[in-house]
């Protein structure tokens, strides 16, 4: 590829990082492209083309934002990216100074903005755009909490900084946007960026951004050291860098350097590299600047957290509630020193909407995840080779039906190894059989030492050989025991609950067996769906369950012997056949009441909206009260209820 290729392929690739958010390469990949380019201008400096985009120092302008100026240039950074690179840029600044003291500080992963402040007011927030101008984002930063809506400080002065997100932060708003088929954002700075240029404020406040400034552009401190000056930049409300620290030695430097790299994934922002800056100003403004750059600071970039990579085939894993989640193996990679050769991906949904297909060249991120995650799917690479992925229909574990609702796949079978821990243990939970003393850890324990291997191999426990595992004695032993026996002749519907259904819960296994008895095992779909509540999901995720786990179901019938429903008298009062919310406290358990409130034929939810007819609050009632008396619900108080029940 000669040099105009490469002017034109780096570009596009700017064009579609900058200004769709949309990035075509790894930064690992268009860095070194970057520079291969950079070398050649070095070394014919006639023959740089202007549309080169070493001529620019930022994104583009979008539209639908004004355009408005910086006081004070904002400038790009030189990049260093080793010992070797870090020791030719010290070894150039100190031609012009021996004894220099240096600053390190985080480079946030984020979107660069200058903040005008005048007589201490917050006047105008703008990106950095060309260096020269950018967009207008005041409306949206107003919105951060993080910036000061006024400082303590009457002179105009420009504070510059990082828009950033949460690394959590980020990973919710992916799942969200994930959930309403959306493109997610490839990392956190693509995240910030879009964020801060939402058309509507309202969707930027609603995306936790954070502001973390690391110079300043127009001022009038009178401070000899930058780091005077920031340290009374954080002092007028503003947040201060996790870390910042002083040196004046290469080794030194490299020390801090490699200290930060082992440790930044405890600090909850997404980090790039390592900004070290000459602490003196009026060493600063000696050396001053390139066309591009300050040559008085430097971004020591960390090795680069995403590779491409090959997928080579889509494994289906089961987790513990039984869901099924693809993982793409990959053709390995090194990524900041680990091997990586497998990547976690969403659901099928995913797959299908990012086009996946085995094959395919990808782009894989890695940010202290155990598992690295496929960001991006590089559709120019193909050669037609590809295979697409199908939906899995069979458990990879236990080879049992799945149950397919689209973005959830699952084994809802008991006994697969898979799901069988969290199984037993829902089982044995209080609204269940409530069985005491068999809680996850216990299970985990039995299962390890194969004393039980599905559910019924709880009423198969022997105390002989529980008596031989440790932690296990006598009365313990008699205990859980106990609570084994007491398990069986239960109600039907806390049986029906305890298999732990997908969809089908307290308050379904209750209707389910009102309606149908001890025989709901064998429903018909038509039955189903005519008891009030039960959808269609709800219907084929209970039939599915039941196709894979008669045989089980059977077994746990004979040996528990439930009870069947006793049929109740519905006692005729003001909240027969209405929908009825509590919120408060009460004096009486919150079980109790919502029996007593069924038992009147009330239908009990936990949402209020313009369907509920009643609330019914005790003390300490919040949100669900106001937006109650918003509504123009009838409200009723604890007393007044007992009163009319």
């Amino acid at each position: 590829m000669n040099y105009k290729q490469k002017v034109k392929l780096l570009n596009k690739y700017a064009y579609s990082y900058y200004v769709l958010d949309n990035p075509q390469v790894t930064d690992e990949d268009y860095d070194k492209l970057y520079r291969d380019v950079e070398k050649y201008e070095e070394q014919n400096p006639t023959l740089k083309l202007s549309s080169s985009p070493t001529n620019r120092v930022g994104d583009k302008i979008q539209e639908g934002f004004k355009k408005a100026k910086h006081i004070k240039q904002m400038w790009s950074m030189e990049d260093v990216f080793d010992k070797e690179e870090l020791t030719i840029w010290i070894d150039r600044v100190q031609k012009s100074f021996e004894d220099i003291e240096f600053i390190c500080e985080p480079k946030f992963d984020g979107a660069s903005l200058n903040i005008l402040y005048k007589d201490g007011l917050l006047i105008r927030a703008i990106t950095r755009g060309d260096g020269k101008e950018g967009e207008d984002v005041t409306s949206n930063i107003k919105t951060m909490n993080s910036i000061p809506l006024t400082i303590d400080y009457k002179e105009q002065i420009e504070i510059r900084g990082e828009v950033v997100i949460k690394k959590d932060d980020f990973q919710a708003i992916n799942n969200q946007r994930l959930d309403n088929d959306e493109q997610p954002f490839t990392n956190p700075r693509n995240a910030a960026a879009g964020s801060l240029r939402q058309l509507d404020p309202k969707v930027t406040a609603k995306r936790r951004l954070f502001f973390y400034p690391w110079g300043v552009g127009e001022n009038t401190l009178d401070m000899k050291n930058l780091s005077q000056k920031m340290e009374f930049i954080y002092s007028l409300g503003f947040l201060a860098p996790h870390f910042s620290k002083k040196s004046n030695s290469i080794d030194d430097l490299q020390t801090i350097y490699e200290d930060v790299i082992k440790t930044r994934d405890e600090i909850p922002v997404m980090m790039d590299g390592m900004v070290i800056k000459i602490d003196d100003i009026k060493k600063q403004n000696s050396l001053g600047f390139t066309q591009k750059y300050p040559r008085w600071m430097v971004a020591y970039k960390f090795p680069a957290l995403e590779k491409s990579t090959k997928i080579l085939a889509i494994t289906p894993q089961v987790g513990r509630t039984g869901v099924v989640t693809p993982v793409a193996e990959v053709e390995p990679v090194n990524i900041e020193g680990a091997v990586v050769e497998r990547a976690t991906l969403h659901n099928y949904d995913e797959i299908k909407r990012k086009d996946i297909r085995i094959g395919d060249s990808v782009i894989i991120i890695r940010s202290g995840d155990v598992i690295p995650k496929i960001t991006k799917v590089l559709t120019t690479h193909r050669d037609d080779t590809e295979i697409e992925i199908p939906r899995p229909i069979i458990c990879p574990k236990c080879q049992s039906e799945l149950l397919d609702e689209g973005l959830l796949i699952k084994c809802q079978n008991l006994k697969c190894p898979a799901r069988v821990l969290n199984s037993i243990k829902h089982f044995a939970s209080k609204k269940c059989l409530n069985i005491d003393g068999l809680g996850l850890k216990t299970v985990e324990q039995l299962y390890k030492n194969s004393l039980i291997e599905n559910i019924l191999d709880i009423f198969k426990l022997e105390e002989d050989s529980l008596l031989n595992l440790d932690g296990f004695k006598e009365q313990k032993v008699k205990n859980l025991l106990e609570s084994i026996k007491n398990a069986k002749g239960c109600e039907c519907n806390k049986f029906l609950n305890s298999l732990g259904i997908e969809h089908i819960g307290e308050v379904a296994s209750a209707k389910i067996c009102d309606k149908l008895g001890l025989d709901f095992d064998k429903a018909l779909k038509e039955e189903l769906l005519l008891i009030d509540g039960i959808g269609e999901e709800m219907a084929e995720s209970f039939l599915e369950f039941f196709r894979v786990n008669k045989e089980l179901v059977d077994e746990l019938k004979e040996i528990i012997n439930p009870l069947k429903p006793i049929s109740k008298e519905i006692k005729d009062t003001i909240f027969t056949n209405k929908t009825v919310v509590i919120t408060g406290t009460l004096s009486r358990p919150r079980d109790e009441v919502k029996s007593l409130l069924e038992d009147s034929g009330a239908k009990v939810t936990n949402t209020v909206s313009k369907k509920t007819d009643f609330l019914l609050y005790g003390e300490n009632a919040g949100s669900k009260f106001e937006k109650a008396k918003k509504l123009e619900i009838r409200l009723i108080s604890e007393e007044e209820f007992y009163r009319e029940v």
